[in-house]
């Protein structure tokens, strides 16, 4: 009797650990092991950089005035547009920038008519041209005449100084029908009476003499940008997509 008993037991003893041995298998998560990911580099295409053409310092831009500015109103580092009405070639004979092309002036200094004669004067620069593609650079260039003599052009229609020279012109009262000229900066009031006095013909008017004209730098106004400093762009295009300045 004592024999079947623990036979029992030990048959229950195993059935149970058994159910707990089975229970811990199951009790456990199993395990999952992810393949690493390889991420693949992403190799944009280099475009390859657009050739520069350079457009030489003393190169003279024939250029038109936009806008109407006196100098009875204007005021230092006020900005105004011109229009290019020439190509502008790059010493390779390339076009870089077309005819209706822009260059932006900024007045410098401003001197408004006055009393005995003294006729008014505006100074400018010119900061940046830009293209009709939208593309632009930032230019160094001032004021000049286009007056036979001071200038030539080659067959392509580009105009430059003579001997690289440049004389400082600046707009003066004294035009016709009481516009602006360009005249030499002679230096001092007495200098711009005489510029003036020369735009008019050289008629010594009584009321002129009390009062100067102003220099009214009409829109239309023709005139030259003489480029300091030399530039480079690349060959004019027309550009579709967008737009790297």
């Amino acid at each position: 009797m004592k024999t079947t008993i623990n036979y029992l037991s030990i048959a229950s003893l195993a059935v149970v650990l058994a159910a707990v041995g089975s229970v811990s298998v199951f009790a456990q998560k199993p395990v999952l092991h992810h393949r690493p990911v390889v991420k693949k580099k992403i190799i944009h295409p280099v475009k390859p950089a657009e050739p520069l053409y350079s457009v030489a310092t003393g190169t003279i831009i024939r250029a038109r005035m936009n806008n109407t500015i006196s100098s009875k109103s204007a005021r230092v580092g006020d900005t105004f547009t011109v229009t290019v009405t020439e190509p502008i070639y790059a010493s390779t004979g390339a076009v870089v920038a077309p005819i209706g092309s822009t260059m932006t002036g900024r007045v410098d200094t401003v001197t408004p008519a006055a009393k005995g004669g003294k006729v008014g004067q505006i100074d400018a620069h010119f900061i940046r041209l830009t293209l009709p593609n939208g593309r632009s650079r930032t230019i160094n260039g001032s004021l000049t005449d286009l007056t036979q003599g001071k200038t030539t052009s080659d067959n392509e229609g580009t105009a430059s100084g003579k001997n690289m020279g440049h004389r400082k012109v600046v707009f003066i009262g004294g035009g016709a029908a009481g516009g602006a000229i360009l005249g030499g900066a002679f230096g001092g009031p007495k200098g711009a009476l005489i510029g003036g006095l020369l735009g008019a013909g050289g008629g010594f008017l009584g009321d002129k003499l009390l009062k100067g004209e102003e220099a009214e730098v009409r829109s239309g106004t023709e005139f030259g940008v003489y480029l300091n400093q030399a530039i480079s762009l690349p060959k004019f295009a027309e550009v579709t997509g967008p737009i790297n300045p």
